[in-house]
């Protein structure tokens, strides 16, 4: 069946098809939210359980998804937010990638769900010691080809520091890279 965004939003708005159309919207955004968050926290077990918090929250807050953004903004800033939560609560107990610098190309590399190769892998690990902010910005940025205004409308920051701070984290990948390979 094609996704019809039109069609879905209707369907959303009425109490006799919003759990129906719900359901299309986690099958249709599901993979595509699993691999933005997993470019966050990295683990795939973590990443299915922010992607189902995201849906939790979007369920539970769907009366105030206004349609004057997309369904996939909308989803996209949740499960966002849900990835900053994460890092926030795994940094609190002491317990992130990004302060512990454990390896995350070996982790990713020996993880049965990554499928890039070793470059890859080490691009993830310096990625993954960026600071949150910077690593979400990096993140939509370089992977996702997001534009400024969209992270801007999503992350509620302007475009100015978004790109100052892309630009940063750009730099700090690079130096990373270049002195581990």
């Amino acid at each position: 069946m094609q996704y019809d965004e039109k069609l879905i939003v209707e369907q959303l708005a009425d109490p006799q098809t919003r759990r129906k159309a719900f359901e299309a919207v986690v099958r249709h955004y599901g993979p595509q939210l699993y691999w933005k968050i997993r470019r966050f926290v990295l683990v795939h077990e973590d990443a299915d359980d922010v992607l189902q918090n995201t849906f939790v929250k979007a369920w539970v807050n769907l009366s105030d998804f206004r349609n004057l953004s997309k369904i996939s903004t909308w989803l996209y800033s949740i499960a966002v937010n849900e990835s900053l939560d994460f890092l926030r609560k795994q940094k609190n107990k002491k317990n992130t990638i990004a302060d512990g610098n454990i390896g995350v190309a070996n982790m990713l590399q020996a993880d049965t769900y990554f499928d890039g190769d070793k470059t890859m892998a080490l691009l993830h690990e310096a990625v993954a010691s960026l600071p949150d902010v910077q690593r979400m910005v990096f993140s939509l940025r370089y992977f996702d080809n997001m534009k400024y205004s969209e992270m801007s409308q999503m992350l509620k920051t302007s475009e100015g520091a978004l790109k100052a701070s892309y630009h940063i984290a750009a730099q700090k990948v690079a130096t990373y890279v270049k002195l581990r390979e």
